[in-house]
């Protein structure tokens, strides 16, 4: 994720629908605003349509991924928990497959068989990877941006590939992406006004908008809706290194985080399948 005030910013393309790339100046707005989003979310948050769901959660076990994990059982979906190593957090769920490592070719093999033929209503791919250090030109770490282009963006296909072609998913099902506003091109002279440039988490999180946008199209004659989101700044380990400009920007419990995603799920729909969301506001960001 990339949160940092944007310097000179000029014209934000709201108007035609775009969320704003200023963050700070984003979540001014809202406050200011009053919006529906920020102040009561849980009216608009229909969460009982997802009773009964069967959902597959990757990385389940901490973080947003732990929250959403959480929210989904709360109102009472069937979770089907992925997670590379034994969590204690999500025992006793539907079903817990350990062992999957998105970055192994065989991950959605072994999905498939410890599923055991159990169709998937709605799959959140959730499982991600964020190095901390920042890059730039003259600092670049190749091994990193290839393992995070790898687990953020292949991880995605490996395990909705195995899924889908192993006729899993039915038509009215749903593939999410949790990708990140940091995956916007246009947004970058914004964000990244005087760095740091993190190139390796920018082109993993590219990468998975492609992913998602390519699914949408090859999916749509299935049935089966494609939605990629920026879950909004939520307060995890991952986000720590922006704990300094959590309150200015808006970050937000990872319960409230579980919350805006799973809503902006029960939203889409076959008109809306492909579209890039921002969770905190339900406006499209710009590629």
């Amino acid at each position: 994720h990339t949160h940092k005030k944007a310097m000179g910013c000029g014209h934000s393309r709201t108007e035609g629908g775009y969320s704003d790339p200023d963050q700070p100046r984003r979540f001014k707005a809202m406050q200011d605003a009053k919006a529906d989003r920020l102040v009561k979310l849980d009216e608009l948050y229909e969460g009982k349509k997802l009773a009964g769901k069967v959902v597959l959660v990757t990385g389940s076990n901490r973080g947003l991924g732990l929250a959403i994990t959480k929210e989904l059982v709360a109102q009472g979906a069937k979770v089907v928990a992925t997670c590379r190593t034994t969590a204690p957090e999500v025992e006793g769920l539907h079903k817990v497959v350990k062992g999957i490592d998105v970055t192994d070719n065989k991950c959605g093999d072994k999905l498939v068989q410890a599923l055991g033929g159990e169709s998937i209503d709605i799959v959140i791919n959730n499982a991600g990877y964020f190095m901390t250090d920042p890059e730039t030109i003259d600092n670049p770490n190749f091994a990193e941006e290839l393992k995070m282009i790898d687990i953020c963006a292949v991880g995605i296909l490996r395990v909705t590939s195995a899924i889908v072609k192993n006729g899993l998913m039915a038509s009215g099902s749903k593939v999410v992406l949790i990708t990140s506003q940091g995956g916007s091109i246009a947004w970058r002279d914004v964000q990244n006004a005087g760095g740091p440039f993190d190139y390796g988490h920018h082109m993993s999180k590219a990468a998975a908008n492609m992913l998602g946008k390519l699914l949408s199209i090859e999916l749509k004659p299935k049935g089966i809706m494609v939605s990629i989101l920026h879950p909004g700044f939520n307060r995890t380990d991952m986000t720590s290194k922006y704990e300094h400009i959590w309150e200015v920007e808006g970050a937000v419990d990872a319960s409230v985080g579980a919350k805006r995603v799973c809503h902006e799920i029960n939203l889409v729909t076959m008109d809306t399948t492909g579209k890039f969301i921002n969770c905190e506001d339900g406006k499209e960001i710009p590629w």
